[in-house]
């Protein structure tokens, strides 16, 4: 990345302001204030995330911030109440104080002497999302957002729950925020108060985790915040961007077709990063096209960023299956709306254990109904998987701690009910929303399966492209599901994840279908095995052919950013996935290392420590067995200041309950000042 040096603006960095909140709350902010803006006001841009602008994203928003404010924008990074060096307590995500917090920050910016009045909002992930929910508030002064790896659905498509089936990443999301939580303000910033602040963070924020699982059905607590409830509410212009490796790309095709504002979508190959970052590559110049919005939207000047495509997608090729990669090979392509009229459904049919085009329409199947069967000779396949497949599955969301994508997909095909197709004699590129369509039946009241769709090469080997998952017993309702009724058939559908994709001649399509896929997903509370009954199944993907207008398409820029922040290296980093097999024991642990070693941010002295580990493991093929254990470790360090947070929570089950214990324990200079334990039982919900 180009790191720009000097700039259009000159600009002043404000180390720390306070915001006044309407309970007379505070939240603390940090400012790159171009000095122009003193004599001649300017739009203000505010990122608005709980993760602390004092240190832990200084780095980032050095590099975010500095551009945008060096190109004319007041940029404002705000910790979110009780995080950072901000007053009060954080109980959970995408609150309604959460929001209402974020009117009144946007309020108290547009009202500022070097504010014009407008104001813009951006963010990644947390970020991302609320820049969707507070613009659904419709504050006056918001004119335009940009929402990067976000979710319009907590529910159905965030880090809790896929398809009705429990998330993996529900423990390590729960994790990461139980120790961002934990964390002290800085004493530098809020005075001799910081320890009270910090010890009432501990006590009062609660476990997380505990809320998420206590809420197994999309019921209000997940709709409240969801604005694909209310779209409409929505106003201002949004730009939607995601990454295919990222866990929440869905989002931007369905705000594209949802909403009625102007609005704009972007879909690269990355992970959980800003494009100017993003792994896997090409990165591109996203602060230049960031700022092109803004021009337009907070500006009014008319550089032609809304003549251009509605959408572009990167179109990636086929590459060899591994568990990170550099750079993904492809192509920009980009559709003028969405849903696009050039992109038709194509159907395969399931025949025995094989993938077939169909001529024609699609078959009727009607996933809310049971069925009884057509056809005396038509036999069923069955699948009943061991708890191995999914090892290779990687991460839900990657966020580029590598290797943390999915691996060879033989080695999870084995414990599948695999359909591949003949050899393409021509090459097949989809961009959308593939779906599997099944008439099974099962043998147990509770059950889940997993789909994938692989790229598999003359070799032989099998690139995962995209999938899905399903529990068996939302496959009507995510709101009030129920228990399968055991051999009865059911027609039930798969939505897989958004994909852009190329499939070169002599290739093979490849659907797999298993019924466990840990610890990407819990496990189902018992062995279940799935009768699929391929004469009235069927895939369907969304084929689009190449278009003379990719290759107009204008390329984007080099990234771009302000200059880094200055940092020593204390000690390295260290980042892996490890798989422990015990063949005498017959236990299996996935243990993930995230460890950001340590390192001193210079500009302010402090010493920093960061590690994350994990560990999910499985024995025999006991689905009871599933555990999931995650540790952390947070220490800062400077002058007289000493502070470290410890973490560790441990979920498990019964075929009946989940377990959860916790513990938090605090450290000032050596002297441990707090201690909690948490231990609680949750029942399971047709889960």
């Amino acid at each position: 990345m180009k790191t720009m040096a000097s700039y259009p603006y000159k600009v002043r960095e404000i180390e720390n302001i306070f915001i006044p909140m309407r309970d007379g709350a505070q939240l603390a902010a940090r400012i790159w204030l171009p000095e122009e803006a003193e004599r001649t006001p300017m739009p203000a841009i505010m990122e608005y995330i709980p993760y602390r602008k004092r240190d832990l994203t200084r780095g980032r928003d050095a590099t975010n911030h500095a551009y945008m404010a060096g190109h004319g924008y007041v940029c404002v990074r705000v910790d979110m109440r009780g995080s950072g060096d901000s007053d009060g307590v954080i109980t959970d995500e995408y609150t309604q104080q959460e929001q209402q917090d974020g009117v009144d920050a946007i309020e108290w910016l547009s009202q500022q002497s070097w504010c014009d009045g407008n104001v813009g909002m951006m963010g990644i992930s947390w970020g991302g999302f609320n820049s969707l929910q507070v613009a659904a508030h419709q504050p006056p002064a918001l004119k335009a957002i940009i929402s990067i790896c976000s979710s319009d659905d907590l529910y159905a498509d965030n880090m809790h729950y896929m398809g009705g089936c429990l998330l993996g990443d529900n423990l390590s999301e729960a994790t990461v925020m139980f120790a961002f939580n934990s964390l002290p303000p800085d004493p530098a910033i809020v005075g001799d108060r910081w320890r009270d602040m910090w010890l009432e963070r501990m006590d009062c924020s609660g476990l997380w985790l505990e809320s998420w699982l206590g809420h197994q059905r999309r019921d209000a607590y997940w709709t409240t915040s969801s604005v694909c409830e209310y779209y409409d509410a929505i106003k201002c212009p949004v730009y939607a961007i995601g990454g295919w490796a990222d866990g929440f790309t869905n989002t931007v095709l369905r705000l594209l077709e949802h909403l009625d504002v102007p609005r704009k979508g972007l879909i690269g190959p990355w992970g959980h990063k800003y494009p100017h970052q993003g792994m896997p590559g090409p990165a591109i110049g996203f602060l230049q096209e960031a700022v092109r919005w803004w021009d337009y939207w907070l500006k009014g000047i008319e550089n032609g960023i809304m003549d251009e495509p509605s959408v572009r997608a990167w179109l990636q090729d086929s590459v060899p299956p591994e568990a990170s990669y550099d750079e993904r090979p492809g192509r920009w392509i980009s559709e003028p709306h969405w849903p696009s009229d050039n992109i038709h459904q194509a159907y395969y049919g399931l025949g025995r254990y094989a993938l077939n085009p169909m001529a024609g329409e699609a078959n009727a199947t009607d996933s809310s109904n049971t069925t009884s069967g057509s056809q005396a000779d038509e036999k069923a396949i069955s699948v009943q998987s061991p708890l191995s497949v999914g090892l290779f599955a990687g991460k839900w969301c990657s966020y580029a701690a590598t290797p943390d994508l999915p691996g060879d997909q033989r080695e999870e095909d084995g414990g599948s009910l695999v359909f591949t197709s003949p050899p393409l004699e021509e090459p097949l590129e989809i961009f959308g929303v593939a779906s599997l369509s099944l008439e099974i039946s099962a043998n147990k009241p509770q059950g889940m399966l997993a789909v994938r769709l692989s790229d598999v090469a003359p070799d032989g080997k099998a690139t995962r492209v995209t999938y899905g998952l399903l529990n068996l017993s939302h496959r009507d309702s995510d709101a009030n599901p129920e228990p399968m009724v055991p051999n009865q058939r059911y027609r039930v559908q798969v939505a897989l994840n958004g994909i852009a994709q190329r499939f070169p001649v002599g290739h093979q399509l490849r659907i797999s279908v298993s019924t466990s896929y840990w610890p990407l997903a819990w496990l189902p509370p018992e062995s279940v095995q799935v009768d699929v009954y391929p004469q009235n199944s069927q895939l369907t993907l969304p084929v689009r052919p190449p278009r003379e207008e990719d290759e107009a398409l204008a390329p984007f820029a080099e990234p771009e950013g302000g200059e880094p922040i200055e940092t020593t290296t204390l000690a390295p980093s260290e980042h892996n996935w490890c798989l422990h097999r015990d063949l005498a024991a017959k236990k299996s642990v996935l243990e993930v290392i995230n460890d950001q070693g340590n390192f001193r941010i210079d500009e302010i002295g402090t010493e920093i420590h960061r590690s994350n580990r994990e560990w999910y493991t499985t024995v025999e093929d006991e689905f009871t067995s599933a555990r999931g254990e995650t540790y952390t470790e947070r220490c800062f360090k400077r002058d007289d200041w000493n502070a470290e947070v410890y973490t560790r929570t441990v979920l498990s089950c019964s075929s009946e309950y989940f377990f959860i214990h916790a513990q938090l324990d605090a450290y000032e200079d050596d002297y441990r000042i707090f201690s909690k334990n948490w231990e609680k039982v949750i029942p399971r919900d047709n889960l």
